[in-house]
This record gives C-alpha cells, structure tokens and sequence, in this order.
C-alpha cells in the first residue's frame, strides 16, 4: 500500500506563486510514474506535470508549460509542484497520483490506484 499526502495549497492573486508538496510513505514503487492532475469545478481531471522514475521523463501540460516546475526529491520521497505566474484559469483542486504505470499511461487518471486527499488553489484576478 502507498499513501500519498499533499501540501501547499492556498488562495494566491494573479501572478503569484504557490508550491506543493506531496509526500509518499509506504510501499516503494520501483519505476513508476508521479502525477500532479488538477480538477476544476464542472470539469474533467486533467494532468498538469508527471514523471517517470524509470526513465526520468517528463510531461507538462501546455497550459502550464513555462509556468509550472514539477521536481522529486528522493531522498525525502516527495514529489513537488512549483506554480508561478498563476493564473485564474489555474483555480482548481490539484491531486497528487503515483502507480507502476508505463510512461504511455502516465497522464491517464484512470491508470493510477494511489491519490492523495487534494489541496485546493485558488488564483484571483
């Protein structure tokens, strides 16, 4: 079992920068893939950042290209997400996600079993 637990949401204006954390304990996963999806009311979950440990690759959504940093430290097993230059259209609930998921899968909601409780961000205009 693996338990996933998120941090550092909050309520920013425009323009500013927010950064999360998601802590992972339990089982070790041995080339997989971490996530951060983002789930706007009336929307569907989408991914924002993943990454696969096997290979170290990387996937940014295009709306968050530029903005958004997704980093892993593995000495502490956690998974961070740093938000600048925020914007409204970035208000969302953001989920940390992590599974033995082939890179193909890895921006696939459905393909992951392992998900954090959420941290709300809330961008004004």
């Amino acid at each position: 079992q693996v338990q996933l637990v998120e941090s550092g949401g909050g309520s920013v204006q425009a323009g500013g920068s927010l950064r999360l954390s998601c802590g992972v304990s339990g089982n070790t996963l041995d080339s997989y893939c971490m996530a951060w999806f983002r789930q706007a009311p009336g929307k569907e979950r989408e991914a924002v950042a993943t990454i696969y440990t096997g290979g170290l690759r990387r996937y940014y959504a295009d709306s968050v290209k530029g903005r958004f940093i997704m980093s892993h430290d593995n000495t502490k097993n956690t998974l961070y997400l740093q938000m600048n230059s925020l914007k409204p259209e970035d208000t969302a609930m953001y989920y940390c996600a992590a599974d033995r998921v082939s890179w193909s899968f890895c921006d696939l909601d459905l393909a992951f079993n392992y998900w954090g409780q959420g941290t709300q961000v809330t961008v004004s205009s």
